[in-house]
């Protein structure tokens, strides 16, 4: 799955409503957690990209149908040191996107040398994640360079088989076009 477009406005903003309600909850029971495990690592892509992670945010949610959910953009007008700027202050998003249904684990990374964030995250069920990304987008429409915000869904692998072993991903008939989504290496 990918790319299908972002939600209509009157489906996505309810959705981001209810999400930041959800997350409100979660955030006074301390479900959200941010491990270190991956912070500073690289991920590189099939497009020769690499992002570093500079965060991580976890809930203790097995996920009984897993899928990786990778979703691109690149700021609008966001340039040498409002990079950093953007780092420390994007943990205001959280809200965001731990409440969505099916929300399990997100890997920010930081931007490539085209400018390119990137979140790469595991969640229970692709249709959930799906309709995160496409709620998201008209989120990220308001920051976003037009034309950048792209996503894809991997149905049937979890973040962590992806990251130790690449490879898991390169027969979900992944068109050369995407990618920037394909996760070639974790160092």
């Amino acid at each position: 799955m990918t790319d299908r477009g972002p939600l209509p406005h009157r489906q996505a903003w309810p959705a981001m409503a209810r999400c930041v309600l959800t997350s409100a909850t979660m955030l006074s029971r301390r479900e959200i957690r941010r491990p270190r495990e991956y912070v500073g690592r690289m991920i590189r892509f099939g497009d020769g990209s690499s992002g570093r992670v500079y965060r991580e945010t976890r809930v203790a949610r097995p996920p009984e149908d897993p899928c990786v959910l990778v979703v691109a953009f690149r700021l609008r007008g966001v340039r040498g040191r409002g990079h950093a700027w953007f780092e420390s202050v994007s943990l205001l998003n959280t809200p965001l996107f731990v409440g969505f249904p099916g929300f399990v684990s997100k890997l920010w990374l930081a931007h490539d040398g085209n400018g390119i964030y990137r979140g790469l995250y595991e969640w229970d069920g692709p249709q959930e994640a799906e309709q995160y990304a496409r709620a998201l987008w008209r989120v990220l429409a308001l920051v976003s360079t037009r034309g950048s915000i792209h996503f894809r869904v991997f149905p049937g692998v979890r973040r962590d088989d992806v990251l130790t072993e690449p490879g898991r991903i390169d027969g979900q008939g992944l068109p050369e076009g995407e990618a920037w989504s394909r996760v070639v290496a974790a160092l």
